[in-house]
């Protein structure tokens, strides 16, 4: 049974994420400890999905201090880490495909091939 719901909990570590010191590391388990009591009895599972929903929350309402990198890690904006643009168009998404398939190789291997290239110029 839940202590409190996803959502709460989910506001709660917000307001906890926003208190911490900026470079704490750990930022899930310190946020968890300073939930006190309520930290302590609830789930793992709910831990774990307000988390999830608390560091999405995090990185769009203070981006000058979180950011989510592409693997969904939150941690703190201090400037070493760029956000970079994940999406590609549907046509040059076809277009990459097609020449990987030209050239008998997997995408990766091409954008490899690519990078070593453009670097080298």
């Amino acid at each position: 049974m839940a202590i409190l719901s996803k959502d709460r909990l989910s506001k709660m570590m917000l307001e906890k994420l926003a208190e911490l010191p900026a470079g704490t590391k750990n930022l899930k388990e310190n946020v968890t400890f300073r939930l006190g009591l309520i930290g302590q009895m609830s789930t793992s599972r709910d831990i774990n999905a307000a988390w999830n929903a608390a560091k999405k929350k995090a990185a769009k309402l203070y981006p000058e201090k979180f950011i989510t990198d592409g693997r969904g890690v939150l941690n703190w904006n201090d400037g070493s880490k760029n956000n970079l643009d994940k999406n590609i168009s549907n046509a040059n998404f076809i277009k990459l495909n097609d020449l990987a398939d030209n050239e008998n190789c997997s995408v990766n291997a091409l954008v490899s091939k690519l990078i070593k290239s453009y670097k080298n110029r």
